[in-house]
């Protein structure tokens, strides 16, 4: 049974810096993506990076409204991976989300790798909010 556990959301003032992270159970093998998405109030769920578990490779959202400022990289437990957020913004407020999909050789090349349809497995979210 895959689960995964997302930890660290927290309240920051707009400037400031935040590491959230996500730890999986269960998965089969390391042909996995796991993947960071949000979802601000109202609004329809966004994808923000993802990482390879197998040789830690990376692909992020060209969102304006995030680039440069957020990284994906490996976490220290064994399948994992945190998000670190940067210079945060009131609009960066949402519940982060990671999830997991199983991918071929070829998921690079994907262009809706940043879809959150491409996903399987879900965590349960961690709330991050930007006081002005």
């Amino acid at each position: 049974q895959v689960e995964l556990v997302e930890s660290g959301g927290d309240s920051v003032q707009t400037g400031g810096s935040l590491t959230i992270s996500c730890v999986a159970s269960g998965l089969p093998s390391r042909n996995y993506l796991l993947g960071w998405f949000r979802q601000p109030p109202g609004r329809e769920r966004e994808g923000i990076a993802t990482l390879y578990l197998g040789n830690g490779g990376r692909r992020y959202s060209e969102s304006r409204s995030m680039k440069g400022r957020f990284t994906v990289d490996r976490g220290s437990a064994e399948d994992s991976a945190i998000l670190r957020l940067n210079s945060l913004k009131p609009e960066d407020t949402a519940m982060y989300f990671c999830a997991a999909a199983q991918v071929t050789g070829t998921w690079y090349q994907d262009p809706d790798i940043l879809k959150h349809s491409r996903y399987t497995y879900w965590g349960q979210g961690t709330q991050v909010t930007v006081s002005s």
